[in-house]
């Protein structure tokens, strides 16, 4: 039985290397599929453990600060550091927005991260090369992924910033590299607005007859100057002491400082169940599609070998050769074009992974549910050629 289906093999060994180069090519884009879904997931479990924080509190009845838009006062973390149970509170700004450097533009999220030294919630949490910020103003540290080097400048809306620390996996739930800066800066680059409008608005306000009465001296410079400060913060991160759980702290926040708070747990889930839910659908959908694709091309090949040698199997009829022993030539020939394709597949797609733009994690479970998804898709691709094999007449073979 393995002799037969080793021969035949040999004896049409072009098409069978052709065929199985082809499907591992395949297999390898399904293998880069999935490897991108797990890289998004991870993606946001990094976000988190970067972060350092066991708790995020947000603005009222929103999904921030990386599912959607909050602002919460830049005084608040102080309130939050004094209730039982918090070891550490500090203030985050998120940005995604176009960081220049000279004519090159580089999309990135921009954090901006509160005074102190390393260890301090939000901040990278180890540099591959360079220092943290230690100025109030204008020194940034960037992830690697980025393309800056230390030394280089970057612009940020109006101000000019100076690489001074790299590091690694710093990244977003959506895969773009981090830049960090300090938190005034990320304040002004988020909630001040630019000079035309600043002016736009102060002509829009004296214009108003509300602003300009005489009874109220100062009214004008009051409202001017609340329409320009940046007083407003993302969110703010907390970490919580070892012996409290983190719904001790959380509920007392929500509760008395009306303000929305996520553990870890309900972070992963805004993460993974909501930011990247549709992508994981869309991926799930072309899975399904290259499946049924590879199936199909397996079936064919398979059909048409077989076609090739309907005089030899019914030859092996007249001979006695049982039924059995003929459907399992067929189908050890689809599991090991099967094999040859699952081997091309896993190569190429190792080295065709870092390639990708977007991070590619390749998970060992998935090769292993693949290799035997694979091993099923061979079977019942064979089913077709099996059956025309069984019913070929052995009369065949002296008609010929």
């Amino acid at each position: 039985m393995i002799s037969l289906a080793g021969r035949d093999i040999l004896h049409a060994w072009g098409k069978f290397i052709f065929t199985g180069v082809g499907l591992g090519l395949l297999i390898g884009v399904t293998l880069i599929m999935a490897g991108v879904y797990r890289g998004m997931v991870d993606d946001g479990k990094i976000l988190l453990n970067n972060s350092g924080a066991d708790l995020w509190v947000v603005q009222k009845d929103t999904l921030g600060p990386y599912a959607e838009s909050s602002s919460i006062p830049d005084d608040l973390w102080r309130s939050i550091r004094t209730m039982p149970g918090v070891a550490q509170a500090a203030n985050v700004t998120y940005l995604t927005m176009q960081v220049r450097k000279g004519d090159k533009d580089v999309r990135a999220m921009v954090v901006g991260i509160t005074a102190g030294e390393p260890g301090t919630l939000g901040w990278p949490p180890q540099l591959t090369a360079g220092r943290q910020i230690t100025r109030g103003h204008y020194e940034a540290v960037t992830d690697m992924a980025t393309g800056f080097r230390l030394g280089d400048a970057l612009n940020i809306r109006r101000n000019r910033y100076t690489v001074v620390g790299l590091t690694r996996r710093m990244v977003s739930s959506s895969g773009d590299p981090m830049v960090f800066i300090p938190l005034k800066d990320a304040q002004e680059a988020q909630f001040l607005k630019d000079n035309d409008a600043i002016l736009m608005q102060r002509r829009r306000i004296e214009a108003n007859p509300a602003f300009n009465r005489p009874s109220v001296p100062g009214l004008l410079d009051a409202v001017i100057s609340s329409q320009t400060s940046n007083n407003s913060v993302n969110a703010v991160l907390v970490r919580i002491r070892p012996d409290y759980p983190p719904e001790d702290v959380a509920n007392p926040i929500q509760r008395w400082k009306r303000f929305t708070v996520y553990d870890r747990t309900q972070m992963e889930e805004i993460l993974v169940g909501k930011l990247i839910a549709t992508s994981a659908k869309q991926i799930a959908m072309f899975l399904v599609i290259l499946a049924i694709v590879s199936a199909t091309i397996v079936a064919f090949i398979i059909y048409s070998l077989t076609m090739d040698k309907i005089r030899e199997i019914a030859v092996l009829k007249l001979i006695g050769t049982k039924n059995r022993t003929i459907a399992a030539m067929i189908l050890q020939q689809a599991l090991v074009l099967g094999m040859i394709g699952f081997v091309v597949g896993k190569v190429a797609a190792t080295f065709a992974a870092p390639l990708f733009p977007k991070y590619v994690l390749l998970v060992p479970a998935d090769s292993i549910t693949g290799f035997f998804v694979l091993l099923v898709i061979c079977v019942l691709s064979s089913i077709v050629a099996i059956r025309m094999a069984l019913k070929v007449d052995p009369a065949e073979a002296i008609g010929g």
